[in-house]
């Protein structure tokens, strides 16, 4: 048995399927990098989206807590919220001069009763 050793390595293989592996990567960074597919939707004569009414807790300067515009307090809120469904969606309103710890105890009995659409409204424009 006359063994050699390896005079040359063949690395045309090895470069196929690096350019396989390149060509796999660019492709899908183009997916993650814009975040979604680009897919252009249908059009239906009937398009109708059914919305729930988002519920809303509104905070004044005074400390008064307003739900669906009815004056409740802080006690009497978690009353109020025992029979929806969690995926109720809620809209906070809160002035810009209240403390901050009144926005974020009506945050924390939204949070115990596991709600979590919530938004809050802001103004456009700042300032």
């Amino acid at each position: 048995m006359d063994e050699k050793p390896f005079e040359t390595l063949n690395v045309i293989p090895l470069v196929d399927v690096m350019l396989v592996l390149l060509t796999m990567v660019l492709t899908t960074a183009n997916f993650i990098a814009t975040g979604r597919i680009p897919v252009s939707l249908p059009n239906a004569t009937q398009a109708k989206v059914e919305k729930q009414k988002d519920r809303t807790i509104e905070l004044t300067v005074d400390g008064s807590i307003y739900f669906d515009g009815r004056a409740v307090t802080k006690e009497e809120l978690p009353g109020r919220l025992t029979a929806l469904p969690p995926e109720t969606a809620f809209l906070i309103r809160a002035d810009r001069a209240i403390a901050f710890q009144s926005f974020i105890d009506v945050a924390d009995i939204l949070k115990r009763f596991n709600f979590t659409k919530v938004a809050v409204q802001t103004k456009a424009g700042g300032k």
